[in-house]
């Protein structure tokens, strides 16, 4: 007599418990329409607010010279904060 695998007792993937198919997939966050440029000179407190009060809802700020992953992230600003002033700014 032949044993059942694991694998032969999950639920089929075509209906049963996992519901007829695969999750659709998210729709990233609109990105603001915004000027990444302008928040250079800012004060950092001041460039965060005024980021968010656009609709970025992730805002990073980082020293000078920070090493950081690359990955592009939608709706994600990033500031470069050095005397508490932005000096460079970029979105992703």
């Amino acid at each position: 007599m032949r044993r059942a695998g694991p694998a032969s007792r999950l639920p089929s993937r075509s209906g049963g418990a996992y519901g007829g198919g695969m999750a659709p997939t998210p729709t990233p966050p609109a990105q603001p329409d915004d000027s990444p440029q302008s928040y250079v000179g800012l004060d950092a407190a001041a460039a965060e607010r005024q980021a968010r009060d656009r609709g970025w809802k992730t805002v990073r700020s980082l020293p000078p010279g920070s090493v950081i992953t690359m990955e592009y992230m939608k709706g994600r600003i990033n500031f470069e904060v050095d005397s508490s002033a932005v000096t460079r700014c970029w979105v992703g």
